[in-house]
């Protein structure tokens, strides 16, 4: 938790607390993910399903094997064809009968020989060797009727929640809860107080994104400090 409404700030965390002057917000954003048998910590999770293609879609295990991908906006789209790359084949395995995705990501990816579509299917279960993964079964949300999906890669492409429920709304958000930071700048609403990587970039995201924001995060908090002595 933090308190932003003295100063200097309040925070607390993980049996600690203490008081800054400035505060640097980076506690990033959780890939959204579907809770079906198979795909837990202890399972599959980490080995054969990521929820992250661009991280982890380039690693030996899955060059040249068959993968899959969940979700149909724009995020699986450019995963399925970043993943098409690799992969021998990849499946995307999407709800309903057509995509949320923008028309030029759709275009994109239809056009992939290597992409095939599971139109209207949920994924229901994640199964493997006990060691890796190696198929998945769907589901039909047209007649309930299951097949299997011999895969060796599983990729959430459904969406992130940025960690901001601890502030409590004491920062300004966009309309999915992304902190706000002023143009070319990592500054919040609230002055002493910034935000870098994955909790306020919903676009680009990840390692080299949120290492540049950090750097500038840390350089605007020692001249923030400077400024008021």
């Amino acid at each position: 938790s933090v308190d932003l409404s003295q100063r200097p700030f309040r925070f607390a965390a993980d049996g600690r607390s203490g008081e800054a002057e400035p505060l640097i917000i980076a506690t990033g954003a959780t890939a959204k993910r579907l809770e079906v048998p198979g795909t837990g910590e202890g399972e599959y999770w980490m080995h054969g399903i990521s929820a992250c293609a661009v991280c982890d879609g380039a690693l030996p295990m899955f060059r040249n094997k068959p993968l899959a991908v969940i979700g149909g906006g724009d995020t699986a789209m450019e995963e399925a064809s970043f993943l098409s790359k690799y992969g021998e084949k990849v499946y995307v395995v999407h709800r309903r009968d057509e995509l949320r995705a923008s028309k030029i990501m759709q275009d994109r990816a239809l056009a992939n020989p290597k992409i095939e579509f599971v139109w209207s299917h949920e994924l229901v279960r994640a199964d493997g060797d006990g060691t890796l993964l190696d198929r998945i079964v769907v589901k039909s949300t047209k007649d309930g009727a299951e097949k299997e999906i011999p895969v060796s890669g599983l990729f959430f492409a459904i969406g992130h929640v940025p960690n901001t429920a601890f502030l409590d709304a004491q920062l300004e958000t966009d309309d999915s809860g992304y902190l706000v930071t002023k143009p070319d700048s990592t500054a919040t609403n609230v002055p002493g107080v910034f935000a870098a990587g994955d909790v306020q970039d919903k676009v680009w995201r990840q390692a080299i994104t949120a290492a540049g924001t950090g750097c500038m995060a840390a350089l605007e908090a020692e001249h923030f400090l400077q400024a008021h002595g």
